[in-house]
């Protein structure tokens, strides 16, 4: 059977031991899949994995609000970073929700009929330009924490997913027939449905330093799953010499969320400079990463869990670019209440 994954070669799961067999416990219970290939892909880094998916598991699954929602902001990011397998993924998983019209609209590439639906759509797909408005938000205020966090989550797995993995989500494409696509959700159903205990995936986390939790995530156990990923995913710049590393984050700076040309003008070449390049590559289009990309950077030291660690840290400068923008927005709202109340 062909591999699902690109430029690595993960473990077989069921060798997983200490922290990645924890989490790939945690996937059966409250995802649903035991081994899903966008998490296998992370576990020849274990200090990535764990921050990842109790991201992911304290935002979209046990985050506060609807289901539904947090899956078509997921779906409204995954499309605006132009990852196909994230969009088919999310597509099963409204049918895992119930939601098999809405479901099947969005596969034929049709805009909700329900105008909240719309909007929520439309707002995870703005997320991808930092500094969007993205107030008033088309959910409810005290679930902010939830749907930022499942937006931030897939900013991180979209490019993971697109850089390291092929576009399939099932074998020989077969999520492309719908009756595959129900049916796949349908097994999902009972587990997407259950409440699940906010919580409980950040005793996976290194707690030696978990670092501040943003404002945004208002106390909620997403603050600190996310702070445990910018920490474990910023730690992949020491692959980088510091010309290279200032050269990244200063592209990063001043990145306006727009997709790179065809010629990838602006990037550097990769016989100059193969490491910067594939951090650029990962933060602005991973699937544009090539096996020249990676074998230009590729030095005999240069295991696995060293490429998962650059193509991480370079994935996690865009997500931190397009939360600082939120956190600013955070501040600027706050004050704004603060003032309107006196």
């Amino acid at each position: 059977m062909p591999t699902p994954f690109r430029h690595t070669e993960p473990l077989p799961p069921r060798s997983a031991t200490g922290t990645v067999a924890e989490v790939y416990a945690q996937l059966a219970l409250d995802f649903g899949i035991a081994e899903p290939s966008t998490f296998v892909v992370l576990s020849s880094a274990p200090e990535l994995l764990a921050p990842t998916w109790a991201l992911m598991r304290e935002s979209l699954i046990a985050g506060a609000g609807s289901r539904t929602g947090k899956e078509l902001v997921a779906l409204g990011v995954s499309l605006a970073n132009k990852c196909p397998f994230c969009v088919d993924a999310h597509t099963v998983l409204l049918h895992a929700t119930g939601d098999h019209a809405l479901a099947e609209r969005l596969a034929r590439g049709e805009a909700p009929r329900d105008e909240e639906h719309a909007r929520v759509l439309a707002w995870g797909r703005h997320t991808r330009v930092p500094g969007a408005a993205l107030a008033p938000y088309p959910f409810p205020r005290a679930h902010a924490p939830a749907y930022l966090g499942t937006a931030l989550a897939f900013h991180f797995i979209n490019r993971i997913a697109s850089a390291l993995l092929t576009e399939n989500l099932l074998p020989a494409g077969a999520q492309r027939f719908r009756a595959v696509r129900s049916l796949a959700g349908r097994t999902l159903a009972r587990t997407v449905r259950r409440p699940a205990r906010p919580g409980l995936a950040l005793s996976l986390l290194d707690h030696t330093d978990p670092g501040e939790a943003p404002a945004w995530a208002g106390g909620t156990p997403v603050g600190l799953a996310y702070a445990a990923l910018l920490r474990a995913a910023l730690a992949g710049a020491g692959l980088l010499d510091s010309d290279d590393q200032d050269l990244v984050e200063d592209v990063m700076r001043h990145w306006d969320g727009a997709h790179p040309p065809l010629d990838l003008a602006g990037l550097p070449d990769r016989r100059e400079r193969p490491g910067a390049r594939l951090a650029l590559l990962a933060a602005l289009a991973p699937y544009r990463i090539t096996d020249a990309d990676v074998a230009a950077w590729r030095r005999p030291e240069h295991t696995d869990h060293c490429l998962v660690h650059l193509v991480a840290y370079g994935a996690f400068l865009a997500v931190d670019r397009i939360e600082s923008s939120l956190s600013t927005q955070n501040i600027q709202e706050s004050v704004q209440l603060a003032q309107d109340g006196t």
